[in-house]
């Protein structure tokens, strides 16, 4: 005699994550190897400053109610202090995460191969990235996933002590610094 299982089905995980980029962060988080029948990721590029980024994922969220976890993804390098303050302050608010990158979002990339702890300028980090990567860096990849995921401990690692450098932390002035691995953990919960 077998007991007949009950209640045993895992539940899908829904994961809203709104961007401020159109294309390099969307394609980014697409690229996830999460198995589609456990975790359910709902994600827009939108093009915008954080507190808009921050307010549209809060509209998203309220309006469909249904989210595990919600994410903002975004730039610090061309906002103002006090925008940056007011997405934090209204996704602290309304239990929203943030994965913000100061300057840029390929400062997670090039994370991936060293470990970078001296600002640089936005239109650098493509030649940094060219020559880590081996070809021309291209901004809105759909395939950059993919080829940095063999050295994505090695990010998560350096993001972590580039952050613990700042102490306490102010996103507008920590540069460089992100929190992108952050929202990288917990996808990586979830792959198999």
């Amino acid at each position: 005699y077998s007991p007949r299982k009950v209640n045993t089905r895992r539940i899908r995980q829904r994961f809203l994550i709104v961007c401020e980029g159109e294309k390099t962060e969307p394609n980014y988080f697409r690229s996830f190897r999460v198995p589609r029948d456990v975790i359910d990721l709902d994600i827009h590029g939108l093009g915008r400053n954080p507190t808009t980024v921050v307010e549209k994922a809060k509209k998203l969220k309220d309006k469909d109610g249904d989210y595990d976890q919600t994410w903002c993804v975004f730039d610090i390098d061309s906002c103002t202090p006090d925008d940056v303050n007011q997405a934090l302050k209204i996704a602290k608010k309304d239990k929203i995460k943030v994965a913000y990158s100061n300057e840029a979002f390929e400062l997670w990339y090039i994370l991936h191969f060293e470990f970078l702890n001296t600002g640089i300028p936005r239109k650098d980090y493509s030649q940094k990235l060219t020559n880590s990567l081996g070809h021309n860096y291209e901004k809105n990849s759909d395939t950059i996933y993919d080829e940095l995921i063999d050295n994505q401990e090695t990010a998560i690692k350096n993001a972590k002590k580039l952050l613990s450098q700042y102490q306490p932390p102010n996103p507008y002035k920590d540069n460089p610094s992100t929190t992108v691995y952050l929202l990288v953990e917990e996808l990586n919960k979830f792959i198999k």
